[in-house]
């Protein structure tokens, strides 16, 4: 039963990843095994799932159709071991976390080696990124995000509030016009989150004298961009243009005069104005003991206005002009 078990979850890797080779490195063995016991459950079934070639790996129809019924399975036993494991007092095991590029470099990669000494039994995997990710899917535990999710079966913790803040270098601000009204960034070079098929909007909001909420939506054109919010951290340190970023990852550089603040009067963002940060995680009967220690050891360390910026650590070297 155990083989077979085992060669099911081999399966399904190879019908992921549409290949024997990185199957082989997750399990710790060899893709000649794989083979193998997949091959052995094909005979078992009486079927063909694969298609085998020099070049690629695909699934035939009844792969196909056995992928899709086999995967809520694993699930429910990989759900049910882990279960088991948070009833138990000492955290242990594989930690799979996907976080947001900034975060992840700039809070969580510090934090790892306090989380390691005093957990030595867990053993984390980080992933970085700026797409959406299927945590039940990818075999995630805890997603850092910048907004709730939406998605349902999920639960979330948030860690804390934050703002998107316009900055720029005191020398690219040197020989530019003063911005002093969201119209004014027309006439300066820009520094965009990379949304590829999308018009670049920024949002402002402001409020007026009778305390009334007055919003304005502007189209930019942008100088650069990137989805990578460190790419725009050092564009901005090295003098090429306005950005806009947390105000938690610039707070280190405003305070050191690296940066200077433009329209401190404005509320700005590129999405939403609920912005912070979200640690999401699948809504199960039982949160497995190495998540529930690790949320509570990254929000007793990040929780509150000014925490969440004592935590950030400068996580690359820029050139400044």
């Amino acid at each position: 039963m155990m083989d077979r078990l085992r060669a099911m979850e081999m399966f399904l890797s190879v019908a992921k990843t549409s290949s024997f080779t990185e199957t082989a490195r997750l399990s710790a063995t060899s893709a000649t095994s794989v083979s193998r016991i997949i091959g052995d459950l094909e005979d078992h079934l009486g079927v063909q799932l694969l298609l085998r070639s020099t070049r690629q790996v695909t699934l035939t129809e009844a792969g196909e159709s056995y992928a899709r019924q086999i995967e809520p399975i694993l699930w429910s036993i990989d759900e049910a071991r882990d279960s088991i494991s948070a009833i138990s007092t000492k955290p242990q095991g594989v930690l799979r976390i996907h976080s947001r590029t900034m975060f992840g470099l700039g809070v969580l990669t510090p934090l790892i080696p306090q989380f390691a000494a005093l957990y030595p039994q867990i053993k984390i995997e980080l992933a970085l990124g700026e797409d959406k990710v299927d945590l039940r899917r990818q075999g995630i535990d805890i997603d850092f995000r910048i907004s709730p999710p939406a998605e349902a079966g999920l639960k979330r913790r948030k860690l804390f509030e934050s703002k998107r803040l316009l900055v720029a270098s005191p020398a690219y601000m040197a020989d530019r016009p003063a911005v002093e009204s969201p119209a004014d960034l027309h006439h300066h070079d820009l520094l965009a989150y990379m949304r590829p098929g999308d018009v670049y909007n920024w949002r402002f909001s402001r409020k007026n004298k009778d305390r009334e909420v007055r919003d304005e939506d502007l189209e930019i054109a942008p100088r650069h961009v990137s989805n990578n919010g460190m790419v725009l951290l050092d564009l901005a340190l090295s003098g090429q243009g306005v950005a806009l970023l947390d105000d938690y990852t610039v707070a280190n550089w405003l305070d050191q005069g690296d940066l200077v603040h433009l329209l401190p009067d404005h509320d700005v963002t590129n999405s939403t104005f609920e912005e912070g940060i979200y640690a999401t995680f699948l809504d199960t009967p039982i949160v497995p003991a190495k998540i529930r220690t690790m949320l509570d050891f990254v929000i007793e360390r990040t929780a509150g206005m000014q925490r969440r910026f004592d935590v950030w650590r400068q996580p690359l070297t820029v050139n400044r002009p």
